[in-house]
């Protein structure tokens, strides 16, 4: 009972003893930022908005000058304004007021109308001086009238480490000075490039680790011959109605790829012709392939529309798979495990076919070898719990025999009765693998498609996992 009176007696002695003594903080050391060193200060302006980083100058006499002795990180959409006008003046007089140099400017839809020599006036402004990240994207207003990439764009090529560009047109004789010996990140959305232009321009990135391909046309064949790419995502572009009718991509060939470890496509519906995979002896996240991609050649294997054709190799660095498909066919996706045996994490899209027969016998003389040692995890989306979705699921269950999970998404998991005869016809009771557990998720809060980003997010493990297994 004298402890408590004795802390309380403690406490107001220390309260009585001044400031700056041994024993009390002075109040001036709670402000740890402010300790930090100007150049750890300028790192932290230069990654916040533009905005936010410009109001840092207000703070106190120490933070006025920051703002201009950090790298400038300047952001051309609605954060700094609301207003297009009032974006074009604010953008002009922060490039006037900041010498530079800068981290990033970002300009995600531009109206151009009559402000070519002012952006190109931007382009060249001193404050942009060695700078390494750049996003710039016309709002397309007229898509007949084509709008060229403006050359002083190119003044950065020494330096840029991340590129991205949208809703412009890469001129052919721009070509010859396509030399980024920094660019490791490349995107190109909805541009004009023709196929001799697209390859000299990746030939002069030797060190770019992820592009993006989103909706680009003007060349139909694409080869990657690449020492240092790691990730490779791609949509095809929808019909749209472009100057010129160019042509879209029909064939992607990674002939060598000796780095690539994931490989993206982006949607179901615009697919290819012929995607063909060579040699990329580290691929190991492949998806989401569905009857979009016409034919499929992945080494000797060959698939037409989902369905394998020949099967005489087998990839075994092939960890994570995503199917969009229809059925789900079973005989099709059991043609998928034989070719990645490997497989660690199996995504499927279902797509409802009620005709689809999906039974098949197991025989465990001629194991599938991913569901006896490597598959932990699988994902069954669009579930609708009728007789082929069952035996598709089922098959899994009663085989896969060191999975850990499965997960359901369905839009009927809100009735206990049907969750109750779901469990019956799965029959879970027998499940394959004893530690596995089966969790059946309301499917409108779930997605397996990867987005554009993950392209680039080489730290993501797993592009298509967001919380399905957690």
């Amino acid at each position: 009972m004298e402890a408590a009176p004795a802390a309380k007696k403690q406490k107001s002695d220390l309260s009585q003893e001044p400031l700056g003594s041994g024993n009390v903080v002075e109040e001036s050391s709670l402000d740890i930022i402010s300790r930090l060193p100007d150049e750890v200060l300028g790192t932290i302006i230069s990654l916040l908005p533009t905005k936010a980083g410009a109001r840092t100058q207000i703070l106190s006499r120490r933070w006025c000058p920051l703002w201009r002795a950090a790298p400038l990180n300047l952001g051309v959409d609605r954060n700094l304004s609301g207003q297009d006008r009032k974006r074009i003046i604010f953008v002009s007089k922060i490039l006037s007021d900041h010498p530079g140099p800068a981290r990033r400017f970002a300009v995600p839809g531009i109206r151009l109308r009559d402000r070519y020599a002012k952006i190109d006036g931007w382009l060249r402004s001193r404050a942009l001086t060695g700078l390494r990240e750049i996003e710039f994207q016309y709002l397309m207003e007229n898509p007949q009238l084509p709008y060229p990439l403006p050359p002083s764009v190119l003044r950065f090529a020494p330096t840029l480490c991340v590129a991205d560009f949208g809703s412009c047109d890469f001129p052919r004789e721009m070509a010859p000075l396509f030399k980024f010996p920094c660019l490791k990140q490349l995107s190109l959305h909805y541009v004009i490039v023709l196929e001799d232009v697209l390859h000299s321009l990746l030939c002069g990135c030797p060190v770019l680790e992820s592009l993006l391909l989103f909706g680009s046309v003007g060349f139909g064949r694409l080869r990657i011959n690449s020492p240092t790419l790691r990730s490779i995502g791609f949509m095809v572009s929808p019909c749209r109605k472009r100057k010129g009718n160019h042509i879209t991509l029909q064939d992607l060939i990674i002939e060598d790829a000796p780095c690539l470890e994931r490989l993206l496509p982006l949607s179901r519906i615009h697919g290819l012709a012929t995607l063909r995979v060579v040699r990329a002896p580290k691929l190991e996240i492949l998806g989401e392939l569905s009857d979009g991609i016409t034919k499929l050649d992945l080494g000797t294997n060959v698939f037409q529309k989902m369905i394998a054709l020949s099967l005489t190799t087998s990839m075994r660095t092939v960890k994570v798979l995503s199917l969009d498909t229809l059925g789900p066919n079973l005989d099709s996706v059991v043609d998928f495990l034989k070719c990645f045996p490997c497989l660690q994490k199996l995504y499927i899209m279902a797509d409802l076919e009620e005709s689809r027969k999906n039974k098949r016998s197991y025989n465990p003389l001629d194991p599938i070898e991913c569901l006896e040692s490597h598959l932990r995890q699988v994902a069954l989306l669009n579930y609708c719990g009728i007789r082929p979705d069952v035996d598709f699921a089922k098959f899994f269950v009663l085989n896969a025999k060191v999975l850990k999970t499965m997960v359901f998404g369905s839009e009927k998991t809100n009735s206990n009765k049907w969750m109750a005869n779901q469990h019956r016809r799965l029959q879970l009771d027998n499940k394959a693998s004893q530690g596995a557990q089966f969790k059946f998720i309301r499917s409108s809060c779930l997605t397996i498609n990867s987005c554009a980003q993950q392209t680039h997010d080489l730290w993501m493990d797993d592009p298509f996992d967001s919380h399905l297994f957690r």
